[in-house]
This record gives structure tokens, sequence and C-alpha cells, in this order.
């Protein structure tokens, strides 16, 4: 049994001998976890980590050298040395906007779940 402060952390965690013990329905107030949506979820935050992954990775090469090649070189007539780092600031500001968007997906699907959970 235990006693004290750890029995007092395992209950406001809400897992007490009793409750663990019981097989009937839960308590009042207390709902139990549906595992088909918690794998619902966690298979959309995949999807989401592995496209914004993906995007991570190709929309910052593939502008810098689309804008290094065709627009500071071909469309101005820049130089090689400085359509060089003109497209790297280019591909630093694509990373940042890609950060930027999946921490407002992230954000808006987090609250998204949360206010689901919060219906039921």
């Amino acid at each position: 049994m235990l006693r004290g402060k750890s029995r007092l952390n395992v209950e406001w965690l809400g897992y007490s001998p009793g409750l663990l013990l019981d097989d009937g329905p839960p308590p009042p107030g207390r709902t139990p976890r549906n595992p088909i949506r918690n794998e619902g979820s966690l298979a959309s935050t995949l999807k989401t980590l592995l496209f914004f992954t993906a995007l991570m990775i190709t929309v910052p090469i593939g502008l810098y050298f689309t804008t290094k090649s065709y627009v500071f070189e071909g469309a101005f007539g820049m130089s090689n040395r400085d359509s060089y780092f003109y497209a790297a600031i280019v591909a630093v500001v694509a990373v940042h906007v890609v950060l930027a968007l999946f921490v407002y997906v992230a954000w808006n699907e987090g609250s998204r779940q949360w206010r689901e959970g919060k219906q039921d």
C-alpha cells in the first residue's frame, strides 16, 4: 500500500489501488480513453510531421537553385558570387516560413484535438 506523498501523487494522476482493481464503470467525471481516437490523432500527427519534413528539405533547396539560376543570374544579371548570397537569403527565409507554417498547423491541430476531447 502506498503511504504519504507517493499515494497522493498516484491518486492525483487518477490511479489509485481501488481504481486499478475495479472492473466496473469509471466514476462520474472520468471517461475512459478511446484507443481508436488516440491512434487516429497519432497517425494525423505523424502525417503532418512527415509532410513538413519533406517541405523543409525540398522548398529551401529548390528555391535556392531556382532563384540563383533563373532570377538572380538570369533575370537580374548578377554575378555568380552575388547570386549565391541572395539565393541563400531566399532559402533561409523559406526555412523560416516553413517552420512558421508547421507551428501554426501543429497549434491548430492540438487545439482541435483538445476541443474534440472536451466535447466527449
